[in-house]
């Protein structure tokens, strides 16, 4: 089994760094796709009840021989299931398709303007009843978390946002870090629409990698949690064999330099 890096939470929760994201997984696709993960050696599994798979996502979990509390297992409450007494609700449901009777960690998965409130502090009495292990949020740029910090009595241990070389929040990166919440990268491979920038063909050779593995080490020696969704088993496996070299601090910068504003998901500001 291939050794990876973990990071501690705030709480003393140890979380994976690189996980399988599987949003737009429906079915058999997202069931297969958990399964050939957990034989390959991923730990972490990042789902959301947005995504309608999470029975799926069970399924495979229930079925693998790999213990279920070696797996880090994350889900989010949906924009409709917000507020305090709904986002309960949508917890127990999670729970039910899921299989299990507690989750490694639940987040917001973004920050609804008349919601946000209520539904933190669902979150914060779910991590208190024990059946969240860490509680957090996504799609929570720095304006989101300030507000948070207003009325929070727990502060999020992960905060998934839209992150990338191209997308390099080093400003909310630094104010995670005081924090003490672990950055995530969802779609930090920008759907592929980056892949034959001219830097990462070059360091691909350079290191005889991937631009995909590039991308993800980058992630990884930046202490960010990398969520790569792939249902396809040679990517999966590609996207997991990354802990065999290291990038060097020169080209770590000319990475962070590719920051160009570039998204592929709404910016979550326009929810202000």
């Amino acid at each position: 089994m291939i050794s990876q890096p973990t990071v501690t939470l705030n709480n003393g929760v140890e979380m994976p760094l690189l996980g399988l994201g599987v949003f737009d997984m429906h079915h058999q696709e997202a069931e297969q796709a958990v399964a050939w993960a957990l034989e390959i050696g991923y730990r972490l599994i990042d789902t959301a009840s947005m995504y309608e798979n999470e029975m799926q996502i069970g399924n495979a979990i229930r079925t693998s021989s790999v213990a279920r509390e070696e797996i880090f297992l994350t889900t989010k409450v949906n924009d409709k299931d917000q507020g305090y007494a709904n986002t309960l609700r949508a917890f127990d449901h999670s729970l039910e398709l899921l299989q299990t009777d507690y989750v490694d960690l639940y987040l917001i998965h973004w920050p609804i303007k008349a919601t946000r409130r209520e539904t933190w502090k669902a979150l914060e009495k779910i991590y208190e009843s024990g059946k969240a292990r860490a509680i957090g949020v996504a799609n929570y740029l720095e304006p989101f978390l300030d507000e948070l910090l207003t009325y929070s009595d727990i502060l999020p241990a992960v905060n998934q946002v839209e992150f990338s070389p191209f997308l390099y929040l080093e400003s909310l990166k630094s104010k995670c870090e005081k924090l003490g919440t672990v950055l995530q990268a969802y779609t930090p491979l920008v759907r592929g629409l980056k892949m034959n920038d001219d830097l990462l063909q070059s360091l691909a050779k350079k290191y005889e990698k991937t631009p995909a593995q590039i991308i993800l080490k980058w992630n990884v020696q930046h202490a960010v949690s990398p969520i790569p969704k792939s249902s396809n088993l040679l990517r999966i496996k590609e996207n997991f064999d990354i802990f065999d070299f290291t990038i060097t601090d020169i080209d770590m910068n000319l990475l962070n330099s590719l920051h160009v504003d570039f998204r592929v998901v709404d910016n979550p500001i326009d929810l202000l």
